[in-house]
């Protein structure tokens, strides 16, 4: 957003929702920028008149977020390219934990269930987000929309695993080979994403999976004390991490 242009909050906020939403959409990112700095410019010209936004979109800010979308053409051709990369990163972040417990071998019901589940995933997520954007809720709904999302991908691998456990479907074992050839492409792929994205965070995320459960295993402690340190160390890191670099991005 330019910082010349002086906005009130409820613009910011308009103009910032109507991103999401679009983004969410699946529009091409840079056609979304063109649409938000233009209508930026019209915002900040109507205010200085004293005109509100109603008079500049014509329309409620909801119903204008969804005639914008839909006189867009959705980028099909991206957003695939992005969804398999989510998909393969999501795979390849949790077989590390797999390996350190020996060589990898799964069910076909295991990798069926987890493409389905991350796709699931996603699509809530862009779904939450279209949501949240156009329908100006309180902070506590929101919370609530976003808490339910993160939510839903534990339950939906907390049944994935009972159905494992019930259903019996062929095991793919992949032997000492496999699995290193495995790990080399998983680790090429993290290092190769993380350099594309132009930050630690996939690496720091892999690191707060795997090395803490690995180094707890080490110790004398109880099973139960393992799991609960494991998921206060794994689960908080990621949280700090998270915070710290939302901070930094918003201090830029």
């Amino acid at each position: 957003m330019n910082n010349e242009l002086k906005l009130s909050k409820k613009s910011q906020e308009f103009l910032e929702n109507l991103r999401v939403y679009l983004f969410s959409s699946g529009k091409r990112w840079d056609e979304i920028e063109g649409i938000v700095n233009e209508l930026e410019i019209h915002l900040s010209e109507a205010e200085k008149n004293g005109k509100p936004i109603e008079k500049v979109i014509g329309k409620s800010p909801k119903e204008y977020m969804e005639m914008i979308s839909n006189e867009m053409i959705i980028d099909y051709r991206t957003w695939f390219k992005y969804i398999c990369l989510i998909i393969f990163g999501a795979l390849f972040i949790n077989i590390f934990p797999d390996l350190l417990e020996g060589n990898l071998s799964y069910s076909v019901l295991e990798i069926v269930g987890y493409i389905v589940i991350t796709i699931t995933f996603i699509a809530s997520v862009f779904t939450g987000f279209k949501y949240i954007s156009k329908s100006n809720q309180s902070i506590k709904i929101q919370g609530l929309i976003l808490f339910t999302i993160a939510l839903l991908p534990m339950l939906l691998f907390s049944g994935l695993i009972f159905l494992n456990r019930s259903i019996d479907t062929p095991i793919i074992y992949l032997g000492n080979t496999g699995s290193l050839i495995i790990a080399i492409i998983a680790a090429l792929f993290i290092i190769g994403m993380s350099l594309w994205a132009k930050t630690w965070l996939l690496i720091i995320v892999l690191t707060l999976l795997t090395l803490p459960n690995y180094l707890l295993n080490l110790t004398s402690l109880q099973y139960e004390t393992q799991l609960t340190l494991n998921s206060i160390i794994t689960f908080g890191g990621i949280g700090i991490c998270l915070w710290i670099m939302f901070k930094l991005e918003k201090n830029k």
